[in-house]
């Protein structure tokens, strides 16, 4: 038998070998998985430019053509698309979760595993592929992650509904996230019990998930693990829907509407569905769930198992789901594929929408068991009534929490782009006053030296603007410290930054601010400090640079705070800064590497910033963990050249910590916690730390932080 001349599984499944050898080694993958060798746009492309010149009342007429243009290969239910394309930007939109900001409709992640093959999502595939013709026609100037969410505003316009605005901007990526965590489960649908400390208590399901089961959008539409019950299951709707954004208003409207129109698939035997997209032959190319024994489309097609419609007209925006509820009683009955589903009892001939294919036949409507939740929990009862007795009414409170549903990881207004973006500024979008002054070199050189005298530590100054610059994150672009929100509740009262060291230096900063001849924003103040003293330290350090500064940002006021959705954004560890609030079951290093990538940080980056922090003396409490120099307050590279010194040896504490001991003298120079040794442990960081240390890059260690700390403090800067 012929040897073959490749190497076996390498290239398939065993891509993360070393992980799978060492399964605790820290993965730094997730800072380098968008790195640009995957887009074949290359750097200098700019999808904003090219989305301007999109003429989007074009792409909009052809979307709604395509809904009501039936494809054989899979047909369109009473011959119109809508139903499918919502539920394809909805399952879209609604993977994100406000606990970390991942999730969400911004990158067209729905096309790549694990999204594109979850239960949940079933058949969404084909929705993609009936949408490739208009991508195929309108190229780069509409990205798969727009045209997605663009196709489920266009579905519900053509069936009657007032959408509140669209807005372009979504980037697509072009390979599997791994930078998020759906949970840990090892099976699809698994028991939900397996992501609560309590599944009876829905707030103790594990943070930072959203959903009750691996593989499902919201929560199972058969009741708790499968079992009806609306009044438990409303339950798990409130705590699912209040951790993607959603207050109770909302959550009903989104339900009413998600369900007025389309309807559920589940005539047929789900056992002769082919696998998912990601498991199925290669033929299939890129289709999933596919059934070759039978017909397996259209009226008897297999989705979630449930089967018939909400409402009287599924093609049409109206009220039928509200009437249908509210006045008809509902039994429990099992769908032809086997799934706990409510029918009405004695329901008119009338009230029974006509078959997705046959208008001859008539079925009775469905509702799942989180329909029947709006029907028995009070307080959404009250909701629905309320919507039963005013259409127009549910018509304006569905239209704008779809636009939040679909919108909300786009992160502020300044992202938007479009001709049918909404004037209104809303308090989700997190909104910040633009400010009218312009500030020459001359006077931002004449600020930085009243900033560096004004009676706060320049180690503070800086700590100050990295808190507030630290809560950005990447994934839904909320934080920041443009708007100066560290001033406000709840950032002002959060551990993690000081609130009595934070009160001074902003008493501070707010007299110096009354004093200029000009109205400087305080956001401005708090960068500007934090960039003056960082390059005092590069000066102290032996090198001439000018840390830059971009003028610009707002102070928000608490009216334009929504204080509750701020909560999440709270640090539980900011490894920059040597702190834990709690020892967690997660390590240090590990939660170090989640806030570099919610920051946008790549492995260098984090390694640079740490070190200069560092030895800038800006650890938590003014603690010396880490701190390995001598000249604390210039900014050396003497973090890196201490810690791969081999003079020394690293001596395990019984509090965590660790001792650096000197190997001849046995006596101990400094302490450090597992955020600090990472670096020299961890192969790929040691070597950057190695890179560091070296005697001819000391200029180039002052270089690369300044770059990193500008990008840190300039990240929700969306007009720059």
């Amino acid at each position: 038998m012929t040897k073959c001349p490749v190497m076996h599984g390498g290239l398939t499944h065993n891509a993360e070998a070393n992980t799978a050898w060492w399964p605790n080694t820290l993965n730094l993958d997730m800072l380098h998985q968008h790195d640009g060798k995957s887009n074949p746009y290359g750097k200098d492309f700019n999808y904003g430019a090219e989305f301007l010149k999109l003429d989007l009342e074009a792409v909009k007429q052809d979307l709604k053509a395509l809904m009501i243009h039936s494809q054989p290969w899979w047909p369109a239910d009473w011959g119109h698309y809508g139903g499918l394309m919502i539920r394809m930007a909805w399952h879209a939109a609604g993977t994100y979760r406000i606990a970390d900001g991942r999730g969400g409709a911004g990158s067209g992640n729905q096309r790549f595993a694990p999204l594109n093959s979850w239960p949940d999502n079933a058949n969404l595939d084909k929705a993609r592929r009936l949408l490739w013709p208009i991508k195929k026609k309108y190229g780069n100037r509409l990205s798969w992650a727009d045209l997605i969410i663009l196709a489920g505003n266009m579905a519900y316009e053509s069936m009657g509904l007032k959408t509140f605005g669209f807005a372009g901007g979504r980037e697509d990526i072009w390979h599997p996230e791994k930078d998020v965590y759906w949970g840990a489960e090892k099976e699809w649908l698994a028991p939900s019990d397996a992501r609560y400390e309590n599944v009876a208590q829905p707030d103790t399901m594990e943070n930072p998930l959203a959903a009750v089961q691996m593989g499902l959008i919201y929560v199972n539409p058969e009741g708790v693990n499968g079992q009806p019950d609306p009044l438990k299951t409303a339950a798990q709707v409130r705590e699912t829907f209040a951790r993607m954004a959603m207050n109770d208003e909302e959550t009903a409207a989104l339900t009413v509407g998600g369900h007025t129109v389309g309807k559920a698939h589940g005539n047929g035997d789900a056992s002769q569905l082919g696998p998912e997209p990601e498991a199925a032959d290669i033929n299939e190319q890129g289709l999933g769930w596919n059934n070759h024994t039978q017909r397996g489309i259209g009226a008897d097609t297999v989705t979630s198992g449930l089967e018939g419609a909400w409402t009287s007209h599924p093609t049409r925006w109206d009220n039928g789901y509200c009437y249908l509820l509210l006045n008809y009683e509902w039994e429990l009955k099992k769908s032809p594929a086997g799934a706990w589903q409510w029918e009405p009892i004695n329901i008119k001939e009338e009230d029974k929408p006509v078959d997705a294919e046959d208008p001859s036949i008539r079925h009775n409507p469905i509702m799942t068991d989180a329909d029947m939740a709006m029907k028995m929990d009070p307080s959404y009862r009250q909701i629905i009534e309320r919507f039963a007795k005013d259409f127009d009414y549910f018509s304006q409170v569905f239209a704008r929490a779809w636009f939040k549903l679909t919108h909300r990881d786009l992160g502020p207004k300044a992202r938007y782009l479009g001709a049918d973006v909404p004037n209104e500024d809303l308090i989700w979008q997190d909104p910040v006053p633009t400010v009218n002054y312009i500030l020459s070199n001359h006077e931002i050189d004449e600020l930085k030296s009243k900033l560096l005298d004004c009676g706060i530590s320049h180690s503070d100054l800086i700590s100050t603007a990295w808190d507030s610059a630290r809560t950005y994150r990447g994934s839904d672009h909320r934080g920041g410290a443009n708007g100066a929100r560290i001033r406000l509740a709840p950032q002002k009262h959060w551990s993690g930054n000081e609130p009595a060291r934070l009160d001074r230096v902003l008493e501070a900063l707010e007299k110096l601010q009354k004093e200029l001849s000009k109205p400087i924003s305080l956001a401005d103040l708090i960068v500007l400090g934090g960039c003056a003293a960082v390059e005092q330290a590069a000066h102290a350090a032996g090198v001439a640079t000018s840390v830059p500064f971009s003028p610009g940002r707002g102070d928000a006021s608490i009216e334009m705070t929504d204080v509750e959705s701020f909560a999440p954004l709270e640090p539980i560890a900011d490894g920059f800064r040597n702190w834990l609030k709690q020892d967690y079951a997660v390590s240090a290093e590990e939660l170090l590497l989640d806030r570099a990538q919610l920051m946008g940080l790549t492995a260098p980056q984090m390694t640079v910033l740490v070190g200069g922090m560092r030895v800038l003396g800006t650890n938590y409490g003014g603690s010396e963990h880490g701190v390995f120099t001598s000249s604390v307050g210039v900014l050396s590279n003497d973090f890196f050249v201490h810690l791969t010194d081999m003079a020394y040896r690293w001596q395990p504490r019984s509090d965590g910590l660790y001792d650096l001991v000197d190997r001849e003298t046995e006596v101990a120079k400094w302490t450090a916690t597992r955020v600090d040794l990472i670096f020299g442990s961890n192969s790929v960081l040691r070597a950057y730390a190695e890179f560091y240390a070296q005697d001819d890059n000391k200029h180039r260690f002052v270089h690369d932080f300044i770059k990193a700390w500008c990008q840190v403090m300039d990240a929700d800067r969306f007009d720059l």
